[in-house]
């Protein structure tokens, strides 16, 4: 029951941002005076609507994106020229297309279509949608982060080693085996450790850091336990320990991992959720586009990495999932059963999430192809550059980009995207990528 509240929530939270997503394109094209006749949320079968105005709202029943329909889309072919058609004498599919979206255009309303909007006027109808989708995630980052705190390790004590094991591989103690360090001085799991060795602690960093500079000398510890503050003395133990770069085992010539002797309690910390100050939001947005804007542009190469896990017997790649995907990420969410996973981590790590969405949203939707927004911005720039080259040469006007020229790469597009769905909804399924592992 539990994941399928996940679930749900994941959904609700997607209309809502597909639903912003559209607001941002119909605010701008109903104050610029175009003519919107149409918002939707979801496509196929309507299963609600109302007109107000001209503009007809409602909600279809595929929840699977939005569309604002704005009178002329495609403008009217140049004057004189001849429309093309087909060899059985038939129009183009790009005649059709135009004369469609012409057909919309009433007598005397030519000025409220969108082809007669000026470049910076399109450039923002356009943008609204995704700029909507990069502000819903940086209001849920700021929430997660100010509000709910990200996850960071603390200084209370999630686990004691109770030995030092001859074999490093080894997963129990044997009777042979010295004690471990901690479990020596007295430490317990649930400790907080307020100073080590005379340096007051406040997180974990600070903890690693006071063992570090002790080495292997005794270190006075003053931990809270049940209330009460109790003083133990530790001494660390020299053990190899592997190297770690930029969060990574170093390796050798042979692929064995590099160690290097350092002081060893045989301790490790609890996570919990610490606030950031809202200062901190911008700096975590930019990484979190970062990534995005990676993942995005290496998506070919991911789809045929897919591809291969989902056909063949390569690993998974967890950086990229479909729908189905990310609606199960929703609902492990939702019923993971720990203790040390709440109800605040829960909400952080769902919004977390929505966030990740909404910041793909924005990026995907800025790609320079159609029929994505990224691709009428490309004619609205082109179009801006042919008037302002026009301009420069005392040649007239060109007018605007006719877009509907590019409808047979926009179906290519269009066929290219429902397959990459597919194909990430069916690896989602047959080679799953979880949370829990």
């Amino acid at each position: 029951m539990s994941f399928a509240v996940g679930v749900l929530v994941l959904v609700a939270g997607l209309l809502v941002s597909i639903a912003l997503h559209e607001v941002g394109h119909l605010l701008p094209a109903k104050r610029f005076g175009v003519k919107v006749t149409q918002y939707f949320v979801g496509f196929g079968p309507t299963l609600w609507s109302r007109r107000r105005g001209e503009t007809r709202y409602g909600l279809k029943a595929i929840p699977l994106g939005g569309y604002v329909r704005m009178v002329g889309m495609y403008p009217p072919a140049r004057a004189g020229a001849t429309p093309r058609r087909t060899r059985g004498g038939r129009p183009t599919l790009v005649e059709e297309a135009r004369q469609y979206s012409l057909a919309e255009v009433a007598p005397g309303e030519e000025h409220r279509t969108f082809y007669a909007l000026s470049v910076p006027k399109k450039l923002v109808v356009m943008l609204g949608g995704p700029v909507m989708n990069l502000l819903i995630a940086v209001v849920l980052i700021a929430v997660v982060m100010v509000g709910f705190g990200v996850p960071a390790y603390t200084a209370t004590l999630g686990n004691v080693q109770e030995c030092l094991p001859a074999d490093p591989a080894a997963t129990e103690c044997r009777d042979t085996d010295p004690p471990a360090p901690g479990a020596l001085a007295g430490l317990r799991p649930g400790d907080t450790v307020l100073s080590w060795g005379g340096r007051p602690v406040t997180g974990w960093d600070d903890v690693r850091a006071a063992i570090a500079d002790a080495g292997t000398s005794p270190a006075t510890v003053v931990v809270e336990r049940d209330g009460q503050e109790r003083t133990l003395t530790v001494t660390a133990a020299t053990v190899d320990r592997p190297v770690v770069v930029d969060g990574e085992v170093l390796t050798d010539a042979d692929g064995e991992p590099v160690t290097e002797p350092r002081p060893f309690v045989g301790i490790g910390p609890t996570a919990a959720l610490e606030r950031r100050p809202l200062g901190a939001v911008p700096a975590r947005v930019g990484e979190a586009l970062g990534a995005t804007v990676d993942v995005v542009l290496t998506l070919p190469q991911r789809i045929v990495a897919v591809a291969q896990a989902a056909f063949g017997q390569e690993e998974r790649d967890p950086g990229v999932v479909g729908l189905v995907g990310v609606g199960r990420f929703a609902g492990e969410i939702a019923s993971i059963d720990s203790e040390r996973y709440g109800v605040a981590e829960r909400t952080a790590d769902m919004l977390g999430l929505l966030a990740s969405l909404n910041l793909a949203l924005f990026v995907f939707n800025l790609l320079p192809l159609l029929p994505l927004d990224g691709g009428h911005i490309a004619g609205a720039l082109w179009e801006g550059l042919r008037r302002r080259v026009a301009v420069w040469r005392n040649r007239p006007d060109p007018g605007p980009v006719d877009v509907a020229r590019l409808l047979p790469v926009t179906y290519v597009v269009v066929v290219l995207m429902v397959g990459m769905s597919l194909l990430l909804a069916y690896a989602d399924i047959v080679r799953p990528v979880t949370l829990t592992g």
